[in-house]
This record gives structure tokens, C-alpha cells and sequence, in this order.
């Protein structure tokens, strides 16, 4: 199976069961989860749950029934985004290629689609079938990758406040270390502790994650200066506009593609204790460091 094929099945599956968890159009009240799947459903490549099915896979044969702690991370990456489009935020108007949740739904509206989708994602690992032990463990992770000590929120925090600011080396690992960071390597550490990975193997998958992590933003902020809106499906330029702090205005177009260069092989490394049930994990930090969009 070509990874094509790979992330084209992962998908499907992870949306079927996006669609199973998610109240419909028609249940009450309809405004609410009208807005949520609208944000939910209008696109994205759904990484942070197939990185954490590809490292479940990676630590066991047959994982089944991961896909809800799948799920979560793009409950969680989802309502993140609705947030950050916001006017208080970044007031974007253009996301996943269609208007943003607050230009269709409204600020209130898209508000609450972000709040619903974040306590979702909870109510899901609450109820999903696990080992209770393993379940538990699932539920701090993701909140500590969501939250605001070295986490979503926390890298969220420092983007804002770092507007405008001299852009350092400092600053800009503060911010995306957490703000991008943190749910990326979440999404590895929790696939692992779903499979039952051993301590090691989860050392392995969390270097690995904060790698890939990197990369990722490496390559969002190179892109965000190279590539129209057309391609991004959002709006491209936005971080020189806001001044925000970017690999480029740190370090430069040319330098930050070497960097996530070095940050994709370094992933490789991470993996090296792992057999050939890793492939997928290391074509996936291939794919996000050659991605064009």
C-alpha cells in the first residue's frame, strides 16, 4: 500500500468515527453542532490522528478500537483553530480553503462550537472502550498537550504576547514548542500508551514527536511566506502582517529549510529502535517536511 492509499484509508476511518462521536446537523440545539461540524468536516489532513494511529501501529500489530483517542487530538486541533481565527486572536477569514466558523456562525456561535468540540474530545476518551489504567493515562496527556504548561494553550499565549517583539531564537522555541509542538508529540505518546508501549518505546515516540513537531512548523511558516492562499487554504502572509515571530524572520527561508531538513532525520533517528512497523511513522516525517501546503 502506497502512503497515499495509507492516508487516504486513514482518513475515511478517522472521519467515520468523527461522524459517529459528533451530534448531527438535526440534534439540538442545530446552531451549535451545525457550527461544529462545519469547522470539523470542511477539510485538513487529520496528522495528529494518524500520526497516532501510525504509533500505535508502530508498538503493536492490531491496535483496534483506537480510533476515539484518535479522534480527540482533531477535536482538540479543530476547536484550537476556530479559536485562533477569531477577531480577538488572529481574525482570519479564510480556513481549510472555506470561511472561517465566526464569518458563517458568528463570534458567539464559533465560541461555543471551539468550547463544545474541546469538551467532546474528553467526553469521548471518557467513554471509549480501554484499560482503565491506559484510558487514564490517555485523558493527562492530552490535557497537558491541550493546556497551559508546556502546552497548546501556554504556546498560544506566548505567540500573542510576542507580537511585535525582536524575534530570537528563545522566543521563537518558547512558542512553537508548545503551541504546535506539544499536540504533535501528544498525538505520538498517546498512540504508544493506547498500544502499550514500554518506557522506552515511549522516550522513542515522544523524540520523535518533538522533531516532527518542529518540522512542522518549520515548514508551516516557510510555506506561509512561499505559497498563495489558494494553496494554503488560508491566508497566506498573515504572520508578516502580525509580525509574528517565524522561523524565516529568525532565521531565514533558506536556513529554515535546512533546519526542518535536519529535524526530519533526526525523527528517522529517533525511530531506530523500532522494526519495519515504524515505516509508516518515517514516511510521515517525510511527508510533513516535502508537503507544499
Amino acid at each position: 500500500m502506497t502512503l497515499a492509499e495509507y492516508l487516504a484509508g486513514q482518513q475515511r476511518r478517522i472521519d467515520a468515527a468523527l461522524g459517529h462521536w459528533v451530534p448531527s446537523e438535526s440534534t439540538p440545539p442545530k446552531s451549535i453542532h451545525k457550527a461544529m461540524r462545519y469547522s470539523l468536516f470542511a477539510g485538513g489532513k487529520r496528522i495528529r490522528p494518524i500520526l497516532c494511529i501510525a504509533a500505535a501501529e508502530a508498538v503493536s500489530d492490531s491496535p483496534d478500537g483506537i480510533e476515539p483517542a484518535a479522534c480527540t487530538l482533531e477535536l482538540i486541533h479543530t476547536y484550537s483553530l476556530i479559536h485562533d481565527d477569531l477577531p480577538a486572536l488572529d481574525n482570519d477569514d479564510l480556513r481549510r480553503g472555506v470561511p472561517t466558523c465566526h464569518k458563517v456562525f458568528g463570534d458567539a456561535m464559533a465560541i461555543l462550537a471551539g468550547d463544545a468540540l474541546l469538551t467532546l474530545a474528553f467526553q469521548v476518551l471518557a467513554q471509549m472502550e480501554c484499560v482503565p489504567e491506559r484510558k487514564a493515562l490517555l485523558v493527562a496527556e492530552l490535557a497537558v498537550a491541550a493546556g497551559t504548561v508546556d502546552g497548546m494553550i501556554g504556546g498560544q499565549v506566548n505567540d500573542i504576547e510576542g507580537e511585535g517583539k525582536h524575534p530570537t531564537a528563545a522566543l521563537l522555541y518558547a512558542i512553537h514548542h508548545a503551541k504546535t509542538g506539544a499536540l504533535l508529540k501528544g498525538s505520538l505518546r498517546m498512540g504508544g500508551i493506547y498500544a502499550g508501549c514500554d518506557d522506552e518505546q515511549l522516550r522513542a515516540l515522544s523524540n520523535y514527536g518533538e522533531h516532527v513537531g518542529l518540522a512542522f512548523q518549520i515548514v508551516d511558516d516557510v510555506l506561509d511566506v512561499e505559497q498563495p492562499s489558494e494553496t494554503l487554504g488560508k491566508t497566506a502572509g498573515k504572520d508578516a502582517q502580525q509580525k509574528k515571530i517565524t522561523f524565516p524572520a529568525v532565521y531565514g527561508v533558506e536556513r529554515s529549510r535546512e533546519m526542518a531538513e535536519e529535524e526530519r532525520i533526526a525523527a528517522h533517528l529517533a525511530l531506530r529502535s523500532f522494526d519495519e512497523r515504524a515505516e509508516r511513522l518515517r514516511e510521515l516525517a517525510d511527508l510533513i517536511v516535502q508537503r507544499k501546503a
